[in-house]
């Protein structure tokens, strides 16, 4: 039990790199669409570039939204609403009548002419001025369990009551008592037909649903297409059809598990072509859990985005800003990272956008665009021009493709360079998300570089005050390295930054250190060299400890705990060999480990020349070109840049740089007349 609690500790990285994977590929197999995939591309209008095609199997032809909605409006114009007959109010009104008529006539023949007008009226329906009534001819007049088909026309509006009635009484001969008529029947009549809405609804929605979305079928085996032919007309909409049927057709029954099993299998190429990319070429990635995460987050991340824009609209991937991909991973990583990961993320997202094809060449230009162009993030002009030029590559290669596929600008859908607009302005997103990440994941890009590059910075601060030597010396290792780093195209903002904080532990004992000995008096004099040696070599560990309580980023903990990588503390070591010839070595040698990265390696090599160059007694261009290469040699001899992936020609650079440098710094002044 014991020993496999220790395996499992001592192989917990492997283990949790290993659930990342597997739950990476789960979720990202949930988010594929649950459709089939067809396995032809065609587009409208182009040739057809396959073999002969026949009907595998019997299909609709569908008809287009176009069509299906014009069927649809032409329904809804032709639609007879249903309205409700109130049968009891005819009877109201006329018991109002005979209550209300004495009051204005004692004659019977009067009486019963109004009541026959009453009736007549209520025959057919009275309805209200405000009732609306249908662009069609007809109405249904439903009377209790009954509906009857009535012309609209026969149905008397209350504000017509007037105009019925005088030319009924005018019939008659009864001119004379219209306006005693009109006042009587002006205060009892009330409407009794009102549109149903509820049943006109539900009667609507029934003729709508009944609307047939096929017209025909296409029987298996019949030719469809054959190679060459163009796909328009009649064709194309045979294929869009074929395309749907093949689609629902394929997710059902056993064919659901073997399509999930080819998801699998593709995504999970995928991810492990990113582990072995990471194995071969940035292992100090993969042996970093947090930034492995990291990198599955953002692609899982933008995977999500591009299926909610696609279940929405399909038109709407193109506003998903993919750019911010490569954008972020360069500015945490490298170029070739963030462009290895964008392409890879793309070819999955090729599995659930329309027109896959040219998604995947627009995206995967406009991701070498953003590597190319994006620098220096730090600069808040340089993002703004950036995305511009993005936003221009989308517009040029969408403008291409359509002229391509249409052959004329007819059909072009100006809207889109709308999206591609958004999708610029939600790039430039990438730089409060680059601050976000730094606090979700501890990790530190060139913004937050240009921070700790501050001299007015609290730790900065303390180590002018405290050791003025060391902040000056830091100062120079850090303009020796950054011009190296220019030279051999490494991170120049990160070379700096680190050697303006490699030697922050000697802080503790700064007057131990030479450049900070402005007295004359050297504190090594009165301890032995055992004692001497540990606390220049405490200075390291100082110093990682110090920048860990001040929150430095472990990538610029880096140069602290290298920049003397397992070099000895030779001159003490030397000195106690004259007291003790069997003095162990060992004891006199730094902890290292050794540079790791080419940054450190040129923070390492920077730091031994500029502190050894103060020992010059004559500063010209041959002596310093000596004591560079003998520096550097020795480096080189110790196995210090063994594990740095710096090449033997960089170094051969760096040296340079730094030969130059140092005799600008120790130029020959004239000598003034007094």
């Amino acid at each position: 039990m014991k020993d496999a609690l220790h395996n499992i500790y001592r192989n917990q990285s492997l283990i949790y790199k290993t659930f990342l994977f597997i739950c990476a590929t789960v979720l990202m197999v949930y988010l594929f669409p649950k459709a089939g995939k067809f396995k032809y591309e065609f587009q409208k209008g182009k040739p057809w570039q396959y073999d002969n095609l026949y009907a595998p199997f019997d299909f609709p032809i569908l008809k287009t939204k176009e069509e299906v909605e014009q069927e649809k409006e032409a329904a809804r114009s032709d639609f007879v609403p249903y309205y409700t007959y109130n049968a009891n109010t005819i009877a109201e009104v006329i018991g109002m009548y005979k209550k209300e008529y004495p009051g204005f006539f004692q004659n019977k023949n009067l009486q019963r002419a109004g009541q026959e007008f009453l009736t007549r009226t209520y025959t057919n329906g009275l309805i209200a001025d405000d009732e609306p009534l249908p662009e069609s001819r007809f109405v249904n007049l439903v009377k209790g369990n009954e509906v009857s088909t009535l012309d609209k026309e026969k149905l008397i509006r209350i504000g017509q009551l007037q105009k019925s009635l005088f030319d009924y009484l005018e019939e008659r001969g009864l001119s004379a008592y219209e306006d005693d008529f009109y006042r009587l029947f002006k205060s009892i009549v009330e409407p009794n037909v009102a549109l149903n809405e509820k049943l006109s609804e539900k009667a609507l929605n029934e003729e709508l649903n009944n609307i047939y979305t096929t017209k025909g079928t296409i029987e298996k085996g019949k030719r469809i297409i054959l190679n060459g032919e163009v796909v328009e007309g009649e064709k194309y909409e045979v294929l869009r059809s074929l395309e749907r049927e093949y689609e629902s057709h394929l997710w059902k029954g056993t064919n659901y598990y073997y399509i999930l099993f080819g998801y699998i299998i593709l995504i999970t190429l995928a991810f492990t072509m990113l582990f072995l990319f990471l194995w071969k070429y940035r292992p100090y990635i993969l042996q970093n859990n947090t930034k492995v995460t990291f990198i599955f987050v953002n692609i899982i991340v933008m995977v999500f985005a591009t299926t909610i824009a696609v279940k929405y609209d399909g038109s709407y991937v193109y506003v998903v800003p993919l750019c911010i991909l490569p954008i972020i991973l360069k500015a945490f990583f490298d170029p070739r990272l963030g462009l290895f990961v964008h392409v890879l993320t793309v070819l999955l997202l090729g599995f659930i956008v329309p027109n896959s094809f040219e998604y995947v060449f627009l995206q995967i230009i406009a991701g070498m665009v953003t590597i190319l162009t994006v620098s220096e993030l730090y600069r808040r002009a340089n993002l703004f021009v950036s995305v511009g030029q993005i936003t221009l590559v989308y517009m040029i290669t969408y403008f291409a493709f359509t002229v391509i596929h249409e052959g004329n600008l007819e059909n072009f859908v100006w809207l889109n360079f709308g999206m591609f607009a958004l999708n610029g302005l939600a790039t430039l997103f990438a730089q409060p998300l680059i601050y976000i990440y730094e606090k979700l994941f501890g990790l530190v890009s060139d913004v937050s570089l240009l921070e700790l590059s501050d001299t007015n910075s609290k730790l900065l601060k303390e180590l002018s005050d405290k050791a003025p030597g060391t902040f000056h010396h830091s100062l120079q290792v850090a303009n020796l390295a950054e011009a190296a780093a220019n030279e051999i195209g490494a991170n120049a903002m990160l070379v700096r930054v680190g050697a303006m904080y490699h030697d922050i532990g000697k802080m503790n004992n700064a007057i131990y250190f030479t450049e900070n000995q402005t007295t004359g008096v050297n504190p090594h004099d009165e301890i032995s060299p055992a004692e001497s040696a540990q606390i220049i070599i405490n200075h390291v560990i100082d110093g990682i400890e110090m920048a860990r309580k001040n929150n430095l980023p472990d990538r610029i903990i880096d140069f602290i705990r290298t920049h003397h990588g397992t070099s000895t503390v030779y001159y003490f070591y030397k000195k106690q060999l004259q007291n003790d010839p069997e003095t162990d070595e060992e004891e006199y040698r730094y902890p290292g480990p050794v540079p790791f990265s080419k940054e450190t390696a040129i923070v390492m090599m920077s730091d031994a020349v500029e502190a050894a160059s103060k020992s010059l007694k004559n500063p010209n261009y041959g002596a310093i070109n000596d004591f560079v290469e003998k520096i550097v040699s020795k480096q080189i001899a110790a196995g210090q840049f063994l594990n740095a992936n710096i090449t033997f020609k960089e170094i051969e650079s760096v040296k340079k740089v730094l030969k130059r440098k140092l005799t600008n710094i120790y130029h020959l002044r004239v000598e003034y007349p007094e």
